[in-house]
């Protein structure tokens, strides 16, 4: 069961540690995402690595039990926005670190526009400025389900929600 104050890594680093071509692509795709350090892509990496490890698991299962956890796959995987509903196997098995990295919360609010910048993004969530309905959400990695995406605004009581307001473009 282990010790609740001790949780279970959620990554899986590199294999080895100094490969040159591998640390400037990581050091582009941190720099792109905004990401804090490169913890938060090897996260990303090992949730990718987790849904191909998976779908490869399905190839080698019954016919009847194929279809099913199949189809249980490729609705999770398009409830979160990373494949479509009628998506095939292969596009299953090519998912990377970046599908994952555009499902979080900070990419969201910087594509609507509710930043500037992905930086000024992941400022705005971690400060309590950001919410998913009316709930707030002060994790940049949270990834947002293709439900929750429209409903991605600025909290209720933020003052940048007043400012908006004020000008008269008002916020849903």
């Amino acid at each position: 069961m282990g010790d609740p104050r001790k949780p279970r890594r959620k990554w899986v680093g590199p294999r080895h540690p100094w490969i040159k071509e591998r640390l400037l692509k990581e050091i582009e795709i941190v720099g792109r995402y905004g990401l804090k350090n490169k913890r938060e892509l090897w996260i990303a990496e090992t949730l990718a690595r987790k849904f191909r490890h998976r779908a490869r698991a399905i190839l080698g299962l019954p016919e009847d039990q194929r279809e099913k956890e199949f189809k249980a796959l490729v609705s999770k995987l398009a409830k979160l926005g990373i494949v479509s509903e009628n998506a095939a196997l292969d596009s299953i098995l090519g998912i990377t670190a970046e599908h994952i990295l555009e499902r979080r919360l900070q990419t969201i609010v910087y594509r609507r526009g509710l930043a500037r910048t992905i930086h000024e993004a992941r400022q705005l969530i971690v400060h309590g400025h950001i919410a998913i309905g009316a709930r707030r959400v002060t994790s940049p990695g949270y990834l947002v389900s293709v439900d929750e995406e429209p409903l991605v605004t600025y909290a209720p009581g933020s003052p940048y929600r007043e400012r908006l307001e004020v000008k008269g473009v008002g916020v849903s």
